[in-house]
């Protein structure tokens, strides 16, 4: 998809806004806007899209510090380079 005027002010096309980079610029908070919507917004330069902003989801679940708590178990030695391995960096084993 081309963009191919480069006066474009608004244009959407199945809920996505066409831009070029200065319009883009100037207009970055009503774009946000937009995408705070639902829409999607493409970014063109010299009538080529280069970039697609779009609302932000965020992480699917929240983090819990501890979830795996006692489920992982690092054995003895596991930092410990083989001898041919510490030799190769230059590790005395």
């Amino acid at each position: 998809m081309l963009i191919d005027r480069s006066d474009l002010v608004w244009s959407t096309i199945n809920r996505m806004i066409l831009k070029n980079i200065s319009e883009a610029k100037a207009e970055l908070s009503s774009l946000i806007d937009a995408v705070s919507r639902g829409e999607e917004v493409l970014i063109g330069k010299a009538g080529v899209p280069v970039a697609r902003l779009v609302r932000y989801a965020g992480v699917a679940t929240k983090r819990l510090p501890g979830a795996l708590k006692g489920r992982i178990k690092i054995h003895d030695g596991f930092d410990e380079l083989p001898p041919d391995i510490a030799a190769a960096f230059g590790v005395e084993p």
